[in-house]
């Protein structure tokens, strides 16, 4: 009896651990982030003399109920109290699951999308630019899948006014972290 129950015991973390290990839920991955922060992600600006590119983006496996999209890149690290917003998008259509590098400036975003305000006062991708002597600094490039199709912001939504709204409709999110400091 004893050795029937272990086998119960053994078959049911089995399946569990299978399982979890089969589900994918949203995923963000990226051409132009990995570990490290290049060149083409620096700002232009500030002391710092990067490119400016807005990095590609690509998602998968949306949960269920997804009606749209957002995304941000955002520095925890910035010697603000809150954080810098990078950069800010919502409204992505539900059957979006790119955005191109260099979207920001080219405009190329996914249409009728929304590119709103930055901490940098406007409304596009403004890059990593630490200041000299600190830490290195995360940014972290998230992808939001909403329940909602339209947050009813616009362009000029201020970023901690489109995160508070990301919050309150995120069904699931994804997010890589890179690092950057100089």
């Amino acid at each position: 009896m004893k050795l029937a129950f272990k086998n119960v015991i053994i078959l049911s973390c089995i399946i569990l651990l299978s399982n979890t290990l089969l589900a994918e839920g949203l995923t963000l991955k990226s051409k132009d982030i990995s570990g490290q922060i290049s060149i083409n992600q620096v700002f232009n600006g500030f002391g710092c003399n990067g490119k400016n590119i807005s990095p590609q983006l690509q998602w998968s496996n949306p949960p269920k109920g997804t009606k749209s999209f957002a995304v941000t890149i955002y520095d925890p690290d910035a010697p603000t109290g809150s954080g810098w917003w990078h950069w800010v998008i919502f409204d992505i259509p539900k059957g979006t699951y790119q955005i191109v590098s260099n979207a920001s400036a080219l405009n190329r975003l996914p249409k009728g999308s929304i590119q709103s305000k930055t901490d940098f006062g406007k409304s596009e991708f403004g890059g990593a630019c630490p200041p000299k002597g600190s830490q290195a600094h995360a940014y972290i490039a998230t992808v939001y899948a909403l329940d909602i199709k339209k947050l009813g912001l616009d362009k000029d939504a201020n970023p901690a006014l489109v995160g508070f709204m990301l919050n309150s409709h995120t069904i699931e999110k994804s997010s890589i972290i890179a690092y950057y400091k100089r």
